[in-house]
């Protein structure tokens, strides 16, 4: 029986049959709803995927240059395209994305699709959220539960999104006339559990009558909650407790976690079919296309103490 020998087809077609996946961090429960939809697109194109990760210490230094190694890597190993969540500073931005747009030029061209952040301005197409619009919903529905004394935290300051975060947190905030002490009200975690845990004792130390918090991710928001069990207060009583993403732990514990539904998924599925159409169609010129994702608050126990159950089994 004849068999396709990959090798043989690449050097014909000038493809290579792989898709580059970058992601911030594998071992979060967030990406691996993203990477499952995207293989659902390209498997059934026959590709299969790298999937490389930049975070070894959060906020760290080398996280940046790590990305830039794995990209040079993957387009010298001439993957077909490339999906990545960047961690490039807001103020390297250009530089790097103008530089990383010619490399992906240079072999062969090389289709870039952005996840998370907005990049079209760049040339690049993107799936992303509004984190600062999100953010704002999250804190709003605390106010609306009656919190006075909300506090936040939020990711490493080296990355966008959880800076955006934070500037929706202030912006609803400010227009609720509440007025926030950045330096004990806001503190600084890395997504993980365990930073979630330190920075709630570390807010409950600083704001000992804090009635509200935000987490910038749902893992933070369960680390946080431990230590609120710890502490003997009384969720939602006397400290009410929102997340951000949705991921399917947050309802599961109790009490089940309010928070933001992102649709993790979805949102590889519409990256996936945008890589492969650029990959279908190298030729044809056409804008840089962004997709926002929508996104709603979903209310549980940790904020309102007769929510209803919450289990959306659809997107996980």
């Amino acid at each position: 029986s004849y068999e396709v020998n990959p090798i043989a087809r690449s050097m014909k077609s000038n493809r290579s049959g792989t898709i580059g996946i970058i992601t911030e961090d594998i071992c979060g429960v967030f990406y691996p709803y993203i990477i499952k939809g995207i293989a659902s697109i390209t498997e059934r194109a026959g590709y299969q995927m790298v999937i490389c990760d930049t975070q070894g210490e959060y906020g760290d230094c080398n996280a940046a240059k790590r990305e830039q190694e794995i990209f040079k890597n993957l387009m010298a190993s001439r993957v077909d395209g490339i999906i990545f969540a960047s961690l490039v500073s807001t103020e390297e931005r250009e530089r790097y994305l103008n530089k990383l747009m010619k490399a992906s030029q240079r072999y062969k061209p090389i289709p870039l699709v952005s996840l998370e952040r907005d990049f079209t301005q760049f040339g690049i197409d993107s799936v992303y959220f509004d984190a600062y619009e999100n953010s704002q919903k999250a804190v709003q529905h605390l106010i609306d539960c009656g919190c006075k004394k909300i506090g936040h935290i939020t990711g490493p300051e080296i990355m966008e999104v959880a800076e955006e975060r934070v500037q929706g947190y202030l912006a609803c905030m400010k227009k609720n006339d509440f007025l926030v002490d950045r330096k004990t009200m806001i503190v600084r975690g890395d997504y993980s559990h365990q930073s979630g845990y330190k920075g709630m004792k570390q807010l409950l130390d600083n704001v000992p009558d804090l009635d509200g918090v935000f987490c910038g991710n749902d893992q933070m928001a369960i680390g946080a909650l431990k230590l609120l069990r710890e502490y003997g207060r009384k969720i939602p009583e006397e400290v009410k407790l929102i997340g951000y993403d949705d991921v399917f732990l947050s309802s599961v514990v109790e009490p089940a976690i309010s928070t933001i539904h992102i649709r993790k998924r979805h949102a590889g599925i519409e990256a996936a079919k945008l890589l492969m159409e650029r990959i279908d169609n190298p030729a044809e010129e056409r804008e840089p296309v962004g997709i926002k994702m929508e996104s709603r608050l979903v209310v549980r126990k940790s904020t309102v103490a007769d929510a209803p159950e919450d289990w959306i089994l659809a997107d996980w």
